[in-house]
């Protein structure tokens, strides 16, 4: 018989939060995998627990070349416990390959819910929850990170982000450039900690909050995008539009005709408006 990989969730700062389960695996799995094997050595003892199986690294770094030793454990009968540094495995953590090869493989698969950074933003958000959507770290270059907010520029579903704390401010500026400055959201920091903190208010607002420096684990949740129709969209909207997909790397005769198609409107209309805008600032 093929064993088990059972994914585990660990607490996001508050160690009470722990699920009663999680104990249990540790006590009981033939082979642990962490994130960070001193942070689990820390979860232990906080615990009160003693690691009954085998304890290895599984971290970005040696991710890929450890998967085929873990599952080749796994085909051998054992029972493997993945856990990270916090959260659940695999959401913007190690985990999704040894998942995918060992469901190629046919191996069981399960977990041990726990605490969860993207939903508990979301629930202390204020923002609706009942549609949204993850999308994790954004990139780091300017440009790039301005393309991925473009793409959901118009997404009606609420948005989950994880962000460094030093990148934060340029983040929060990037989007309220890209989704507009009264576009609602709110920062959470140090989610279950002894500082946590859940700054709401409009994407400008955050950003110049940001600018004076923030610290400690940071999720951010940004309001959906309006039901807007193309009568809606007035010209300084429409050029500002084209200017975030020319800065994102687009020729403006392509940023036109996309923007054209997002408002539903012909594309000579958002053309004049940008020509129009153009003699004006000159």
């Amino acid at each position: 018989m093929t064993g088990t990989l059972v994914l585990a969730g660990t607490p996001i700062g508050d160690i009470a939060d722990a699920p009663p389960r999680l104990v249990k695996e540790l006590e009981t799995a033939d082979v642990i995998a962490a994130e960070d094997t001193r942070r689990l050595r820390r979860l232990t003892q906080a615990l009160g627990v003693t690691p009954g199986g085998r304890v290895l690294s599984y971290f970005e770094g040696n991710e890929s070349a450890r998967t085929p030793e873990l599952v080749e454990e796994l085909a051998g009968g054992a029972r493997v416990l993945l856990v990270t540094d916090a959260g659940m495995p695999s959401v913007s953590d190690p985990g999704y390959r040894l998942v995918a090869a060992a469901v190629e493989k046919d191996i069981r698969v399960t977990a041990v819910p726990g605490p969860s950074a993207v939903l508990t933003a979301l629930a202390l958000s204020g923002l609706p929850v009942d549609r949204f959507c993850f999308e994790g770290f954004l990139p780091r270059k300017a440009g790039e990170r301005l393309s991925r907010l473009r793409e959901v520029e118009g997404e009606r579903r609420t948005l989950v982000y994880f962000e460094a704390p030093h990148r934060l401010d340029d983040t929060l500026a990037a989007m309220a450039e890209v989704f507009g400055a009264e576009r609602r959201a709110a920062v959470c920091r140090e989610l279950t900690k002894t500082y946590e903190e859940v700054r709401r208010g409009p994407l400008a607002e955050l950003a110049s909050w940001a600018a004076e420096g923030v610290r400690g684990e940071i999720t951010v949740v940004v309001e959906g995008a309006p039901e807007t129709g193309p009568e809606e969209l007035d010209a300084a909207e429409l050029v500002r539009r084209v200017r975030v997909r020319e800065e994102a790397g687009e020729r403006r005769k392509e940023a036109i005709a996309a923007v054209a198609v997002e408002a539903g409107l012909p594309k000579r209309v958002v053309f004049d408006a940008v020509v129009a805008a153009k003699r004006s600032a000159g």
